[in-house]
């Protein structure tokens, strides 16, 4: 019951017997940030281990700059995140403050507009207007907001998780090329730290997919691809300027 949308508790109390459905879109405002955070922590990370072996440094420096890659990648994906969903969501309140002005001064031009967007959604313009004049009266700016500027609480932007969810799941991502470093044997250790990256990306891709409900062979591939582009070139950049 707790954190279920106000309209669906409306529902199963006029219909004991109602299942609220459970969709995905409900969850695309974290999932993007984590496995944006999980995928940038691995692939930034990894290839930066990567590379700075391939310069022939030694364990300990190679560490080193993997523990500064990961606390500053989180950083940065946290104010990033933050910042830009923070920015969705100042756009989202000016919108909303200007409708609820308009609500107030012109409440029968808003009417007419509502009655519009249905009307340009199939319904005949008779049922139109009950339907704008019944919305109206129940929850204007509610009605306004999801049907004319198209805000919904489920991706309504919310930045604070945005930023966290980011920053959590980068830093879990950049610390498996470190721990899996740390614990290879010396001569293989870079080998061994690009397949367990590549490992883990295509499961990360799996899963992501099957949290959007898509399907997993397309994102295994796309999120592979790019992970081992990103590491075969920075080993190549960390190999010339070593040598």
């Amino acid at each position: 019951m707790w954190g279920m949308p106000r309209h669906v508790l409306q529902v199963r109390k006029l219909h004991p017997a109602f299942h609220p459905e459970l969709h995905r879109v409900e969850r695309i405002g974290w999932l993007r940030a984590a496995v944006l955070g999980a995928n940038d922590g691995i692939v930034s990370t990894g290839s930066l281990v990567i590379g700075v072996a391939a310069a022939a440094a030694g364990r300990s420096e190679v560490l080193v700059a993997g523990v500064a890659g990961l606390v500053a990648g989180a950083m940065s994906m946290a104010a990033g995140e933050y910042v830009s969903v923070s920015s969705q969501s100042d756009a989202e309140h000016a919108d909303l403050e200007r409708e609820r002005k308009e609500l107030a001064s012109a409440p029968d031009h808003e009417l007419d507009e509502l009655t519009g967007i249905y009307v340009g959604r199939g319904i005949d313009s008779e049922l139109a207007r009950q339907v704008a004049v019944q919305l109206m009266e129940h929850d204007a700016m509610g009605a306004h907001a999801r049907d004319e500027l198209g805000i919904v609480s489920v991706n309504a932007a919310r930045p604070v998780q945005a930023g966290l969810a980011s920053a959590s799941s980068f830093a879990v991502g950049a610390a498996l090329p470190l721990i899996v470093f740390t614990l290879a044997p010396g001569g293989d250790a870079t080998w061994i730290v690009g397949a367990s990256c590549l490992g883990a990306l295509a499961l990360l891709g799996a899963i992501s997919a099957r949290a959007g409900g898509s399907p997993p062979g397309k994102a295994i591939a796309r999120v592979t691809f790019w992970g081992a582009l990103a590491m075969v070139v920075t080993a190549g950049v960390g190999a010339l300027f070593g040598a």
